[in-house]
C-alpha cells in the first residue's frame, strides 16, 4: 500500500497571503483642527496610498512568498466617522482596497450619531430606517450609507439599547448636562473599543491628528497612544501640514517629536512594510531552514517506531494500568483536508451557530486556520518524538556502551575482549550518528518552530470568532527564526474581522463557546498532564536512587566476602569466581542510575508538570470569570469584558509556549557527557 506521505503535496496548505492592513483614524469634520478645505489632506492620502501600493507591489514581485499572493488586496480599517475616516475610505475604495469598518455601534445607531441629527425625531427616523426630515442630516446619512454598503461591517451593537435612549434624551433635553455627559462618556467609550479593534487588526495606523491631547478616551490621540503602546507604528499627518507626514514606532519618539526628512520617512515606511510582508531569510542554513521546516517532504502520515522511545518512558512510568503502559503508541496524523469533517467539526459547527455570526466565517476558519493547524501540529508531533527519543536513545546507548565494555570480564578471556570492544565501538558510532542526524535535520529547532505555529493556530478561532486579535507589536519575534509568527499572523489576517453584529445574546453564546470548547478541555488536559508527569519524575527519580543504592550494596557485600575470606570464614575460590561479576555490577548499576537521572534531567518532567499545573490554575480562573459573567443579567454583558477574557486566555497560551520553550531551549541534540 502506498504511503500517504508520498502524496502530501496534494493536501499541503498554501503559504498564507502576506496582506497589508492599514488602519486610519483622525479628527472629525467638526474638529477645529480639521481643515475647512480638505483637498490638500485628500491629496496627501492619495500620495501615501500610492506610495504604499508601489512598496507592496515591489515586495510582491521580488519575494517568492509574495509572488504567490499578488491577488491579495491591501485592507483599510477605519470607523467611518465623518471627516478623516470617510476621506480615507473613499480613497481606499478608489484604489481597489478592501474596506473593513469596526463600528462603535450598530449600523442604524452609528448612522444617527455620525449624521449629527439635530432632533430626536430625525434620530428615530434613522433608527427605524427612514429618511430624516432635515436635509443636511439626510445628506450626511446618505454619505455614510454609501460607504457602509461597500464595507465589511463589524457592528458593536451590544450597548445600543442603552445608548439610543440617552441620545434621544440629550436631544429632547439639550440643557440637561447630566444626560449630555452620560452620552459623551458612553459614545467615547464605544469609540475607544472600536479603536482598539482597529489597532489590533492593523499593521500600520495612519492618524490625522493635531498632536495635542492623548487623554480623550476614544479620540484620535488616544488611538495613536494605544497603537504605539501595542507596537503598531503610526504615520502621523498634521492636518495643518498634511504633506509633511512622519512615521513613529514608539511613544517616546512621539513625545520627543522626532522630525524626519521626507526621504527618510518614506524609507522608514518602506522598511516597515517590508518587515511586515516579507519573510526574512532564516539565520540558520540547510535543507530545513526557516519555513522549510514545514515543507511537504517533512510530512508523515503516522508516527515512526524509532520516535516512540520518549513517549514509551512517559507512558510506562506515568500510567497505572499495565494495559495502558504497554499499549501501542502508533499515532495517525490528521491531514489538513480531513480536519474540517474530523476533530475540528464540532468547533466549526459551534462557531457557525453563534447568533448572527458571519455565515462565511466557519469556512474561512477551516481553510485558513484549521488546515494549517493540522499540518503544523502533525509535523511538530513527529519532530518532537524524533528529537526527544533521539536524546533518550543517546543516554541509553551510552550506558549500554559502558556496560558492554566491562562485560567481557566474567564471560571470556582477554584474548576475546575484542568482540565486546567492537560492540562498544558500534554503540558509540551509533550515538555519534544519531547526534549528527538530529543536528543536521534540525530536529530541535524545527520542533520549537512548528510547535509555536501549531499552538498559535490552535486557539486563534476563538479570537477570530469574537473579532479580536493580538496586536502586531505583541507577537514575539525570535532572534534566529520568526517564520511561525509571520505564518500565523498572516493566516489570521486572511480571516480578519467577520461580518457581524454583536449583541448581548452573541456575547453570552461566545462565553459558552470559549468555556466549553477551549478553557475547560484545556484545563482538564493540563491537570491530567501535570499529574502524569509528576508520577514519571518521581518514579524515575526512585529508580535512579535504587540503582545507586544497589551498587553500594553490591560493593559492600563484596567487601564483606573479602573480609570473610581474609578471616578464613569463606572459601577463597568462591570470591574468585564472583569477583568479576561484582565488578560488572559495580560499574553497570551506577551507569544505569546515571542514565535514568540524565533522562529525567533532560526531559525535565517536574518542570513541565509545574508549567501545566500553573496553566491549569490560570484557566480555572478564566472559567470562574466566565461563570460570573454568565450569572449576571444579559444587559450587563459588554463586548470589552468578553474581549478581555479572550485576550487573557490568549496570554495564557503565549505564556505557556514561552515557558516550555525556555525549559528545552538549551537542550539540543548532543552527545551525552
Amino acid at each position: 500500500m502506498q504511503k500517504r506521505q508520498a502524496s502530501s503535496r496534494d493536501f499541503v496548505p498554501e503559504l498564507p497571503q502576506p496582506c497589508l492592513v492599514v488602519g486610519v483614524t483622525g479628527h472629525r469634520g467638526s474638529h477645529p483642527a480639521f481643515p475647512d478645505d480638505p483637498r490638500e489632506l485628500d491629496a496627501a492620502f492619495r500620495d501615501i496610498f500610492a506610495e504604499i501600493d508601489i512598496i507592496v507591489a515591489t515586495i510582491a514581485n521580488r519575494s517568492p512568498v509574495g509572488k504567490a499572493s499578488t491577488a491579495c488586496a491591501t485592507r483599510l480599517v477605519t470607523l467611518l466617522a465623518d471627516g478623516t475616516d470617510q476621506l480615507a475610505a473613499q480613497q481606499a475604495l478608489d484604489r481597489g482596497w478592501d474596506l473593513t469598518a469596526p463600528l462603535p455601534f450598530g449600523r442604524a445607531l452609528n448612522t444617527a450619531i455620525n449624521a449629527h441629527a439635530a432632533s430626536a425625531d430625525d434620530v428615530r427616523a434613522l433608527l427605524s430606517g427612514h429618511a430624516p426630515s432635515d436635509a443636511g442630516t439626510g445628506t450626511r446619512a446618505e454619505a455614510i450609507k454609501t460607504l457602509v454598503d461597500r464595507a465589511s461591517l463589524f457592528e458593536l451593537a451590544d450597548q445600543d439599547e442603552v445608548i439610543a435612549p440617552i441620545l434621544l434624551d440629550s436631544l429632547d433635553s439639550p440643557d440637561n448636562h447630566a444626560v449630555n455627559e452620560m452620552l459623551q462618556i458612553a459614545t467615547s467609550r464605544r469609540a475607544a473599543i472600536a479603536g482598539s479593534l482597529l489597532v489590533e487588526h492593523s499593521d500600520l495606523v495612519i492618524a490625522v491628528w493635531d498632536g495635542r491631547s492623548v487623554d480623550s478616551v476614544g479620540g484620535t490621540g488616544h488611538t495613536v497612544s494605544s497603537a504605539l503602546e501595542h507596537g503598531v507604528p503610526v504615520l502621523w499627518i498634521d492636518p495643518s501640514r498634511p504633506r509633511q507626514w512622519r512615521l513613529y514606532h514608539t511613544a517616546e519618539e512621539l513625545a520627543a517629536r522626532v522630525h524626519e526628512t521626507s526621504d527618510r520617512a518614506r524609507t522608514a515606511l518602506a522598511d516597515h512594510i517590508q518587515s511586515t510582508l516579507e519573510l526574512d531569510k532564516p539565520a540558520t542554513e540547510g535543507r530545513f531552514a526557516g519555513i522549510a521546516a514545514i515543507a511537504p517532504e517533512t510530512w508523515r502520515d503516522t508516527s515512526i517506531v524509532s520516535g516512540h522511545v520518549y513517549r514509551r518512558i512517559e507512558t510506562f512510568f506515568g500510567r497505572e494500568q499495565w494495559s495502558e503502559r504497554l499499549a501501542s503508541l502508533r499515532q495517525r496524523y490528521e491531514t489538513p483536508d480531513e480536519i474540517g469533517a474530523g476533530s475540528g467539526q464540532t468547533l466549526l459547527q459551534a462557531i457557525a451557530a453563534l447568533p448572527g455570526q458571519d455565515p462565511q466565517l466557519a469556512a474561512k476558519l477551516e481553510r485558513e486556520i484549521l488546515r494549517r493547524f493540522a499540518w503544523t501540529d502533525a509535523i511538530s508531533s513527529n519532530l518532537a518524538d524524533r528529537y526527544r527519543s533521539g536524546m533518550v536513545l543517546n543516554f541509553l546507548l551510552g550506558a549500554a556502551a559502558i556496560i558492554v565494555g566491562v562485560l567481557y570480564l566474567p564471560l571470556v578471556d582477554v584474548s576475546r575482549k575484542w568482540i565486546f570492544a567492537a560492540i562498544e565501538l558500534g554503540l558509540l558510532v551509533l550515538i555519534i550518528y544519531n547526534t549528527a542526524h538530529g543536528q543536521r535535520r534540525r530536529l530541535h529547532g524545527r520542533w520549537f518552530e512548528s510547535r509555536r505555529a501549531a499552538e498559535y493556530l490552535r486557539h486563534s478561532p476563538y479570537l477570530l470568532a469574537l473579532g479580536v486579535a493580538r496586536a502586531a507589536g505583541r507577537w514575539p519575534r525570535g532572534v534566529k527564526n520568526w517564520w511561525p509568527e509571520w505564518y500565523v499572523r498572516h493566516a489570521i489576517g486572511a480571516v480578519g474581522l467577520p461580518r457581524l453584529r454583536i449583541d448581548t445574546g452573541f456575547l453570552r453564546a461566545m462565553l459558552l463557546l470559549l468555556r466549553d470548547h477551549h478553557v475547560l478541555p484545556q484545563r482538564a488536559y493540563h491537570h491530567g498532564k501535570a499529574a502524569r508527569l509528576e508520577k514519571v519524575h518521581h518514579r524515575l527519580d526512585k529508580m535512579s536512587e535504587y540503582a545507586f543504592a544497589a551498587a553500594v550494596l553490591f560493593v559492600a557485600f563484596y567487601l564483606v566476602l573479602a573480609g570473610g575470606e581474609a578471616l578464613g570464614l569463606i572459601d577463597g575460590s568462591l570470591l574468585g569466581k564472583t569477583a568479576k561479576w561484582f565488578t560488572v555490577a559495580a560499574v553497570a548499576l551506577p551507569t544505569i542510575g546515571g542514565a535514568i537521572a540524565a533522562i529525567r534531567y533532560f526531559a525535565d518532567f517536574e518542570r513541565f508538570a509545574e508549567i501545566s499545573e500553573v496553566t491549569a490554575k490560570e484557566l480555572d480562573q478564566i472559567a470562574s470569570r466566565i461563570d460570573a459573567m454568565l450569572a449576571a443579567s444579559p444587559e450587563r454583558l459588554d463586548f470589552s469584558q468578553v474581549a478581555r477574557i479572550v485576550h487573557d486566555t490568549d496570554d495564557i497560551v503565549f505564556s505557556e509556549i514561552q515557558n516550555w520553550q525556555a525549559v528545552f531551549s538549551g537542550k539540543r541534540t548532543t552527545i551525552p557527557a
